[in-house]
């Protein structure tokens, strides 16, 4: 058998029977805790109002009630979140009976930090890590880091998770990602410090990629045509933000940290029994030569197709030269690297990788500015993602590979640049461009899983997906910190978006396309580009 007639070799099941429904839904349903984990830190880690805690001492109300100094903050009068008049001081004033801002001039008044601690509204929140561990003030840097503690987890997950299952396995990653996930989610809730809870932080995110990715692949190699289509654009990314969208009611009818984090918990534990459910990709067994096994897994699915499977599906094998023989040996990180046409294909996608995940993380953990409510900000930014990948759904089954890619990328662009050419008196047109360039990057960023899986032969694919998705966890670790640029500049991290698009724009038409073709096997089977990059991409 030639690894190119895999797919005819198992062409007997169908492309829509029993046992691609089986797993397709319970695939998809492995993927909806992921949406509510990567962003529960919206809700676990906000930053509630707070000042400084005056403590119960003898004061009049009139002191007690101006202890807190005013300042401004965009346009609006507050109280300080980090000082207040010094104790000492006002506890003399009060104590000879003086009235302030009548017998005393409070901006005459030395200040002193919260050396008291701080005093946090409850009226989104009963808690979260910020009210936990005091990550205000001095200390506010650490309230972004945490997202970037996740983030980086998750870029080393996506590094050591791909080879680990192209070596062992997709099925058997997946499942250790989902109990590794969950438990050290429960761990969190006991976390007696924030260094404690980041390490465990860490370690979720870690587990978070893993079970994506190797869910992702599964899918991928189990399920074929347009179903194949249907899983990787539609739906894993619908199951994600379904995910997504849930975490608000979550979060509204849990207001403390730990009861959160602890509801996240709960659901995975639904996923033990579909060990035995889910089989191993059959793709990924004959490429390691255990025949035997894959054709079981196919037997089993022709039963459950009611259809009749041959006498021998994979009756060639014994002639083929092993993948590893074809590659010198087991794949590893540095096969990405490995001809010049490999190493082209692994730079582009990782810019455009980059792109898109800096831009999704980035508007996503920035919907606390389009709405007071943080509840229906994290809802907005949910909802938009089911169009979007409705969208993108429709646009891959009949178009280009990289004409979707090229249309999501100027959309994105256009919309981030024109944000700075609204007028104040216009916000509502500013958060209307600004979820319509969320919708343009939710897009591009399925469709770049698709191009990936499609690009990448199978001894490489799930080492290709978490490696060349490196760069873009590098740009979800940032996207914490990017919005905190408009202190500077206040339309900076859309500039800094849209110019990353149009950069990947330009990389875009020097990447061969993939529509209509079988995946690779085997790396001389991957997809070349031909020497003009605009001919090829009007004609390919």
């Amino acid at each position: 058998m030639n690894f190119a007639d895999y797919d005819d070799k198992t062409a007997f099941l169908g492309q829509c029977g029993r046992f691609q429904l089986i797993n397709f839904l319970l695939l998809c349903a492995s993927i909806v805790p992921n949406g509510i984990v990567v962003f529960s830190i919206v809700f676990v880690a906000d930053v509630p109002s707070h000042h400084c805690l005056v403590p119960d001492v003898n004061l009049t109300q009139e002191w007690r009630n101006s202890t807190i100094p005013n300042k401004v903050v965009n346009g609006k009068l507050e109280l300080s979140s980090c000082s207040r008049y010094r104790l000492s001081v006002v506890r003399n004033l009060s104590a000879q009976g003086l009235v302030p801002g009548r017998d005393v001039n409070l901006t005459d008044l030395e200040q002193e930090g919260c050396v008291d601690g701080w005093s946090y509204s409850k009226d989104i929140y009963q808690s979260t890590i910020v009210t936990e561990f005091d990550l205000v003030c001095n200390e506010q840097w650490k309230q972004p880091f945490t997202s970037t503690v996740f983030f980086l987890g998750v870029l080393c997950g996506s590094f050591f998770s791909g080879q680990i299952s192209d070596r062992f396995g997709r099925k058997p990653v997946l499942f250790s990602a989902i109990a590794i996930q969950s438990v050290i989610i429960v761990a969190q809730i006991f976390s007696p410090s924030w260094t404690i809870f980041c390490i465990l932080f860490f370690i979720t995110g870690i587990g978070r990629i893993s079970s994506y990715v190797s869910a992702f692949v599964l899918g991928t190699e189990i399920l074929s045509g347009k179903v194949r289509v249907l899983f990787s654009s539609l739906g894993v990314c619908v199951s994600f933000a379904i995910g997504y969208m849930l975490l608000p009611l979550f979060a509204y009818f849990l207001r403390d940290w730990k009861s959160l984090l602890f509801s996240i918990f709960l659901p995975t534990l639904l996923y033990v029994p579909l060990w035995w459910v889910i089989p191993e990709s059959p793709r990924w067994l004959v490429t390691q030569g255990r025949v035997a096994e894959a054709e079981a897994i196919m037997r089993k699915a022709a039963r459950l197709n009611k259809v009749e499977a041959p006498l021998v599906i994979f009756e060639d094998y014994t002639t083929l030269v092993s993948p590893e023989e074809a590659m010198g040996g087991r794949p590893n990180v540095f096969d990405l690297l490995r001809t010049g046409n490999i190493r082209k294909i692994t730079v582009i996608i990782c810019l455009v990788w980059f792109t898109f995940s800096t831009g999704y993380y980035g508007l996503s953990l920035n919907t606390s500015r389009l709405h007071a409510d943080p509840y229906i900000s994290s809802f907005m930014s949910a909802a938009i993602e089911i169009p979007a990948y409705v969208f993108i759904w429709l646009a891959l089954r009949c178009l280009r590979r990289k004409l979707c890619l090229l249309f999501t990328l100027s959309v994105a662009a256009v919309s981030l640049f024109f944000i700075q050419l609204v007028p104040q008196s216009l916000s509502y047109l500013a958060v209307a461009l600004e979820m319509l360039g969320k919708f343009a990057v939710t897009a591009g960023a399925s469709a770049i899983y698709v191009v990936t899986a499609e690009l990448y032969p199978t001894v490489l694919r799930n080492t290709a997906t978490g490696t060349c998705s490196i760069l873009s966890r590098i740009g979800g670790s940032t996207a914490p910190f990017l919005f905190k640029l408009s202190i500077y500049f206040n339309y900076l991290p859309y500039i800094i978006l849209g110019t990353l698009a149009v950069g990947s724009i330009i990389a875009l038409f020097f990447l061969p396309e993939t529509f209509g073709k079988p995946l690779p096997q085997v790396i001389q089977q991957m997809p070349k580009k031909k020497k003009s990059p605009l001919n090829s991409f009007i004609y390919s």
